[in-house]
């Protein structure tokens, strides 16, 4: 799964990975939390074109009667993703892109779960696979959401648990945000574990357990 994650890249590098202007300040996130607003990459419904939209962590069907189911939508498994009520007609329609800087992972220990820090071996931007999908309450108030998808884990986050997160090449970036109805076999084809060569973790204080810690702390390397 994926509960927590960060994202202090710069607003050029993001613009840059998206071919998309950012028109607002970003700040740097080190202890991203659901429920919480994230920043995607989706094709705008009104305009058609990408763009950068603020989703809230935690995806709302537009069918539900309670926008609290979002409380447990922060992951959709890779594996039934295509046909589960909640997430299949997104998985078809509006997908999206989560950009991160790295993700955390506890690891059971004897006496309590230690953090890691789990980011690319250069430090670069990547990207999850997510969907996103439009409630509205009774007085008409909409509510944008969002879910990452996840799938077994690669061997470095396989030491800490048995799912990852979906990080979606570049390659498959226009596919991935393509609004036209896809055969569901080339979607699936991409919701596999990334390359384990490319990443590494390591263990971080427990800064990062508190979600109003939000410092360069949560992701100082601990010496092992």
């Amino acid at each position: 799964m994926c509960g927590r994650f960060t994202l202090f890249d710069s607003d050029a590098i993001l613009s840059k990975a998206f071919g998309v202007p950012i028109s607002f300040d970003l700040t740097p996130r080190y202890n991203v939390a659901p429920s919480q607003p994230i920043l995607t990459v989706r094709v705008s419904p009104e305009t058609g074109k990408r763009e950068f939209a603020w989703l809230r962590w935690g995806l709302v069907p537009h069918w539900a009667q309670d926008p609290s189911i979002g409380n447990r939508m922060i992951n959709a498994r890779g594996e039934t993703v295509a046909e589960k009520p909640a997430f299949r007609d997104a998985f078809q329609r509006r997908r999206c892109l989560v950009p991160a800087s790295g993700f955390f992972e506890w690891k059971k220990g004897e006496r309590r779960k230690q953090p890691y820090y789990i980011r690319m071996k250069d430090g670069r931007l990547f990207v999850f696979a997510g969907l996103w999908d439009l409630w509205k309450g009774p007085d008409g108030s909409p509510v944008e959401s969002c879910t990452l998808i996840t799938t077994d884990a690669n061997n470095v986050v396989a030491q800490l648990h048995d799912r990852m997160p979906v990080i979606m090449p570049h390659a498959a970036y226009d596919l991935w945000l393509g609004t036209e109805i896809q055969e569901r076999g080339h979607l699936l084809s991409l919701l596999h574990p990334y390359p384990a060569e490319e990443m590494e973790a390591y263990p971080v204080g427990f800064f990062v357990n508190d979600p109003k810690t939000e410092d360069l702390r949560c992701i100082a390397r601990l010496q092992e």
